[in-house]
């Protein structure tokens, strides 16, 4: 079966920012699919289900109850399966500590959460739009932050 979408998950335990999320993608002229999940926990039993299809794009918010977005990019670098999925670290944080850990844990690109929503819709149809292969082959800590 081919996919005539982009698959999207996003893993964050706010309510308003998981709706934001998803009316951005409604709004987008991208044909997506996007499932959310409020914990790590959850996110990472959905992705160990055999029958769950991965998704292209994967979003993590790195404070989560139960299993934070740090544990769960540890758990998914570890596993090949996962070795085609693309993570989005997406996050209020703009430590420079917190962007280091999840470059050198192996995340695609780290994005700080824009407070406005016609902004939030402009990152994520970039991010959604990257030619991951390509951009991931030279990854380097200059085009890991996507700046505003």
């Amino acid at each position: 079966m081919i996919k005539e979408y982009i698959y999207i998950i996003l893993a964050d335990d706010d309510e308003d920012d998981r709706l934001f999320f998803t009316d951005a993608f409604s709004e987008m002229k991208i044909n997506t699919k996007v499932d959310t999940f409020k914990d790590g926990v959850e996110l990472m039993n959905y992705l160990n289900d055999s029958e769950s299809i991965l998704p292209n794009v994967l979003f993590l918010d790195l404070n989560m109850p139960k299993k934070n977005g740090i544990e769960c990019l540890h758990e998914i670098k570890q596993n090949d399966r996962f070795k085609d999925i693309a993570i989005a670290i997406y996050s209020t944080s703009s430590s420079e500590e917190d962007i280091e850990e999840t470059f050198v844990c192996g995340a695609n690109i780290y994005i700080k959460k824009p407070s406005d929503f016609n902004t939030l819709k402009k990152v994520l149809s970039d991010v959604v739009t990257i030619n991951w292969q390509y951009h991931t082959s030279g990854l380097n800590k200059d085009n890991f932050l996507l700046r505003l």
